[in-house]
């Protein structure tokens, strides 16, 4: 599937989460010249971007150049895009091939041949590539959305993926909190994970 195509995917006839009708909005608005809301669209889905950015190893000019790219080809498709909710994979396809195709520009013709985006490979090694890279954005996305955790919130949860396991006995004298409050506190928390920009995205996608 092509980077365009991934935007022109009909919508499924399912009942839309509140982040999809929250990328749907923005997506009208922004088509509609709305400033604020082609912000709120950068804000939500940068870090997905610059994600991808790092797991290819690129520096902070190449990750910005990259990054300016991808958002002008946006505004070129901005138009073109019948699902909003495809637009996360439609972001993480086209700054994929940026990437590459940055990677190339700096390693001459031979890299440009050997840096080869995962739709010319074979499908069994096509595969691997896509889940290895998608596995190395999740890890990306989930470390962002921890770093914006308060640090008593950081502490809970490593201490509840703690191997082995900590008795919430442990955890309530270690914390400070009562032993009745880790689980709606763990629900919070993660919760608050799920809405990081990074993590809806990936999620959306």
């Amino acid at each position: 599937m092509t980077a365009e195509a991934a935007c022109t995917v009909e919508p499924p006839s399912s009942v839309n989460s509140p982040v999809d009708s929250s990328v749907r909005d923005l997506v009208a608005r922004a088509r509609s010249g709305d400033r604020q809301a082609w912000d709120a669209l950068v804000e939500r889905y940068a870090p997905l971007i610059w994600s991808i950015c790092r797991r290819h190893r690129l520096g902070r000019a190449d990750a910005d150049d990259v990054g300016q790219s991808v958002w002008l080809r946006l505004v070129d498709q901005l138009d073109k895009i019948r699902d909003p909710a495809a637009l996360p994979g439609w972001l993480s396809t086209t700054t994929r091939r940026e990437c590459l195709r940055v990677l190339g520009a700096a390693s001459g013709p031979y890299a440009t041949m050997y840096a080869l985006d995962v739709e010319s490979l074979p499908d069994e090694r096509a595969g691997a590539a896509e889940q290895e890279l998608l596995a190395a954005e999740r890890q990306a996305a989930l470390r962002e959305a921890f770093a914006q955790l308060p640090p008593n919130g950081q502490q809970l949860i490593s201490m509840l993926l703690a191997d082995p396991p900590l008795p919430y006995a442990d955890i309530s004298a270690k914390l400070g909190i009562p032993v009745g409050s880790i689980g709606p506190n763990r629900s919070r928390y993660l919760d608050k994970m799920r809405r990081h920009p990074a993590i809806a995205a990936l999620m959306n996608a």
